[in-house]
């Protein structure tokens, strides 16, 4: 019997496709997908993630899915199965494609095949884990409605085990399924996330834990437990910087093809985190398609260092979006908001002065009086009564920062890279050109970090919309400039890192990085981000790159049932 050439019947009497029954989808609902039961029964907040929000992550578990699939499918064409077989039915707003169809004893049998291991009953008797089973009875009333005739039973195959369940399709089971779609067509409609499941065993083979977050919000009621560490300490993939001018990046297969005038560079996809072009770099619109696929970021960076632009592809998120506008519209939750984040920027800073002259007492002296100034703006900022308030005690609190940053600088350092105080757009200086690169590069890994999560980062709390830059980027810029590139960059000039002649272009009207200058400092930022850090609500480190990420979902969990978590980092 070949599959290929005798397909299956396809008939739809009343009896099966009841078409003097209304649907159970609203007229103007798009249809379900079966899988989305199966993540329904398994987490509601999974289905919602994935159904609602269109938030979708393949790890190891679905990788190994996958591969099974594929290796069943490639069976030889003698056994007698339908594979892959596509259903849908108006009726009950589902679709999707079966494993494979049997004929059994005259009469047609679905089958499922899983990778895991069976439930077993109190008898040792193999059965269908809840959420495999609501899948086979969806997947078999379906093929029913198709076929026009019966199909009692649905058989579920369990790989591990090397067993197989059984689930009769009864009406008890045509009952389930229609309450199970009820409860899924009513979270569909929700603009609210599902609480966090209680069983916590199903979190660590979740897809979606490091979006979820579960263990997060499980601190705030169980803190004397040890959570399992869902959210990874390290990326597993690179950021690319391309900055050799008239560079080209082009496309072969799932690969990057980076070409310059000495040398052609291939780099596979998924070992790319983003794609940041300084210059002028040229790409392709194959590369552009490639990277908008694959959700890999690309950014645009001038020459001089100034962030120009970035292209995204991620999921529509509308609820999640209407969630974060309905909060950051709130006076209430912006004010919240902007003070947990300057007091964290302030306290950083101050931290950093303390610690930076602790055992240099001449030095302390020489800081001391722009010390006591932070000090007063960081107990002025805890009882604002306005942002705009917050606003003039940052900028007093930043303006003494500055002014104390050229004294910890070293004896031997060069007098070219002693800053007289802050200059931007262009930079008059050494100092300032880099600091100023280095805020580029920490504006790139925010934003991508933001559109990684979901949120828009044209809507912010703290930073009024003056510009084409995103204010929920430069809101969160704010936590990290002292920790990610300020302090590194101290101690780079310190250790005579840089060339003040072959790293630098001097004009009379400002000072930009040269090719070689600007290698140094990517170096020097993406080895920052590979430290490691502790961070205190999840009390263990991180790299500095995760806690970005960290940081934005921590922040989105604000107004989603988990506040007081986000902006709780300081320098020790």
């Amino acid at each position: 019997m070949n599959p290929k050439s005798n397909p299956l019947p396809s008939k739809s009497p009343p009896e099966f496709a009841n078409p003097d029954s209304p649907s159970l989808l609203a007229p103007d609902e798009p249809p379900l997908r079966v899988m989305a039961l199966r993540a329904l029964y398994y987490c509601e907040r999974l289905f919602y993630l994935e159904e609602v929000e269109g938030i979708y992550v393949a790890n190891d578990h679905v990788y190994a899915g996958r591969t099974l699939h594929e290796e069943v499918v490639a069976l030889d064409d003698e056994t007698p199965e339908r594979r892959s077989v596509e259903v849908s039915s108006q009726y009950w707003g589902l679709y999707g494609k079966v494993d494979a169809v049997r004929r059994r004893d005259g009469k047609w049998v679905v089958y499922e095949h899983k990778k895991g291991r069976c439930y077993r009953d109190q008898n040792n008797k193999p059965q269908p884990w809840p959420s495999d089973r609501i899948q086979a009875i969806a997947y078999a009333v379906l093929l029913e409605e198709t076929l026009g005739e019966p199909v009692p039973q649905a058989r579920i195959r369990y790989h591990a085990d090397n067993v197989t369940a059984f689930v009769t399709i009864d009406e008890e089971a045509k009952n389930e399924l229609r309450q199970a779609l009820q409860r899924a067509f009513r979270l569909r409609r929700s603009c609210q996330r599902p609480p966090v499941t209680e069983n916590e065993r199903l979190c660590p083979h979740c897809s979606l834990n490091v979006v979820c977050l579960p263990e997060e919000e499980r601190l705030r009621t169980h803190s004397t437990t040890s959570p399992p560490r869902l959210f990874p300490g390290h990326r597993d993939r690179e950021t690319i910087h391309i900055v050799t001018p008239r560079a080209n990046v082009g496309r072969s297969g799932d690969s990057l093809i980076v070409r310059t005038e000495e040398e052609k560079t291939k780099i596979p996809i998924h070992q790319v985190d983003s794609l940041v072009l300084h210059g002028f770099v040229q790409i392709s619109t194959q590369a552009l398609h490639l990277c908008a696929s694959k959700e890999i970021p690309v950014f645009w960076i001038s020459a001089g260092g100034k962030f120009i632009a970035g292209l995204t592809s991620s999921p529509g998120r509308v609820q999640q979006r209407i969630r974060q506008y309905q909060a950051l519209t709130d006076p209430q939750t912006q004010l919240r908001l902007s003070r947990k984040l300057v007091l964290a920027k302030i306290e950083t800073q101050l931290r950093y002065l303390l610690r930076a002259t602790r055992k240099e007492p001449d030095l302390r002296n020489h800081v001391d009086q722009h010390i006591q100034r932070i000090r007063e703006c960081l107990n002025k900022a805890t009882s604002a009564p306005s942002i705009d308030s917050l606003r003039g005690l940052e900028g007093m609190a930043a303006k003494a920062y500055f002014a104390s940053l050229p004294f910890l600088l070293k004896g031997k350092t060069a007098d070219e890279f002693r800053p007289n105080g802050r200059n931007k757009r262009p930079p008059k200086d050494r100092f300032n050109c880099l600091l100023g690169f280095g805020y580029a590069l920490l504006q790139s890994l925010v934003l991508r970090s933001i559109l990684a999560v979901g949120l828009e980062p044209a809507l912010g709390f703290y930073h009024r919309p003056r510009s084409s830059a995103h204010p929920l980027v430069l809101d969160l810029m704010e936590l990290f400039r002292t920790s990610i590139w300020e302090i590194p960059l101290l101690g780079s000039i310190n250790r005579c890192y840089w060339d003040p002649q072959e790293d630098f272009q001097i004009t009379k009207e400002h000072v930009w990085l040269s090719d070689s200058g600007r290698k140094k400092a990517i170096t020097l930022f993406e080895q920052r981000l590979q430290e490691s850090y502790f961070h205190p609500y999840l009390s263990r480190s991180l790299s500095y790159a995760r806690i970005v990420e960290l940081e934005v979902r921590l922040l989105e969990k604000e107004w989603t049932g988990c506040p007081d978590v986000f902006a709780t980092m300081r320098i020790r």
